[in-house]
């Protein structure tokens, strides 16, 4: 049996490999093996740990790394200390290949340990151009990848452009889009999101519409977190609609955008802005599905919304260089600007699915290419 190891590192990354985890546990010939690190392990994020042991999936190992905090520096420290614990995870487990996913910088961990190894390194979601410090990753684990599995032609034509074999690179789409290819066959919100995850905030009534607000610290902009949050809040306050508003992830500047939604809360408690840590995928993407618009700058507006059709404003640099589909609209950190896009987004309403980022087979696709693919590293190379 091929022992085939997923490392997850973030409530997102979840989402963008759990049809290929369904696919991978259901193949005889596959040993899946799971490590959890980073911010996958921590309740304010979620503790995406839980979620995946519902699932029903066993996990191998878990990797406590992440320094919180809002300084650079604790992003340096939290790699370093992943590092120095998947070497010893990997050497415990044994794996026949590693799998890592997109471009966040726990992942660069994921690589490095993986490469001086010489375990052979399968990453998803290369080839990819965005902003902030997540297009460095990206393009670093690459070239120290050894398969590669990505979500568009574009993105193909990319890493083959870096001088990657084109025999080891395959366009599979992306795995998010299978939840999404799900949730479009469920045409209403079929659960209550207040009794449901609780959350903070207000409760509200979800048929007459609302928004939906995903907006992250950007590393290479961490120091204007706290006044870029503000700018869309002001935005938002403005629109005649209620608000779910996800909370940040653990990149540098999170707490200085917690710390806006925070104070925002306290002077406007019957505001209807409703807070939630964390959703599963799939009760995630029925209330998106089911919004008047998506609000921020996750790839969630660019990837699922797409295919989904929803509406989207996306906010500032975070997603640049990221093929869209027609359903995005950009604008800058400016309340004016952001409030201008959001209404003409609802008063467009639906737009036509796209297909950019796949059809919705990618677990399938991805299951049944690895249970295929022969694969040893001998010096760095691989075969």
């Amino acid at each position: 049996m091929k022992k085939v190891c997923v490392i997850i590192t973030a409530r997102p990354s979840y989402s963008r490999i759990k049809s290929t985890l369904l696919a991978l546990k259901k193949n005889k010939n596959i040993q899946l093996q799971i490590i959890l690190s980073g911010s996958a392990l921590l309740d304010r994020y979620g503790k995406v740990s839980k979620v995946i042991r519902e699932d029903g999936f066993i996990i191998d190992s878990q990797i406590h790394n992440v320094i919180e905090g809002s300084e650079l520096s604790h992003s340096v420290k939290s790699v370093g200390l992943a590092l120095i614990d998947l070497s010893s995870e990997l050497s415990k487990i044994n794996p026949d290949i590693v799998i890592t996913i997109a471009d966040r910088y726990e992942t660069i961990a994921n690589a490095i340990a993986s490469s001086y190894m010489n375990i052979p390194l399968l990453h998803i979601q290369g080839g990819e151009y965005t902003g902030s410090i997540d297009n460095k990753v990206r393009h670093a684990i690459t070239k120290l990848a050894d398969i590669h599995f990505v979500a568009t032609d574009l993105a193909k034509k990319r890493v083959i452009s870096m001088g990657e074999d084109p025999e080891n690179v395959f366009k599979t789409g992306c795995p998010s889009i299978d939840i999404a290819l799900e949730v479009e066959q469920t045409p209403v919100l079929n659960f209550d999101p207040f009794e449901r995850y609780k959350g903070t905030g207000p409760k509200f009534n979800c048929k007459n519409g609302y928004l939906v607000v995903m907006q992250h610290p950007v590393t290479t902009e961490y120091d204007e977190a706290f006044n870029q949050a503000n700018e869309t809040i002001n935005a938002i306050r403005k629109i005649d609609l209620p608000v779910f508003w996800f909370w940040p992830n653990v990149d540098a500047g999170s707490d200085a955008t917690s710390k806006a939604l925070r104070i925002f809360r306290e002077f406007n408690k019957n505001a209807k802005f409703h807070f939630f840590k964390n959703l599963l995928p799939k009760d995630f993407l029925l209330l998106v599905q089911n919004s008047s618009c998506l609000v921020g700058n996750s790839s969630v507006g660019i990837r699922e919304c797409s295919f989904l059709g929803i509406p989207v404003v996306n906010i500032g640099s975070r997603q640049n260089g990221r093929e869209r589909a027609k359903n995005v609209i950009d604008v800058c950190h400016d309340s004016n600007s952001i409030f201008n896009a959001i209404k003409k987004q609802i008063n467009h309403g639906k737009f036509e699915k796209s297909y950019l980022y796949g059809n919705g087979k990618a677990g399938e696709i991805m299951a049944d290419l690895i249970s295929k693919i022969e694969f040893k590293s001998i010096n760095n190379n691989f075969y």
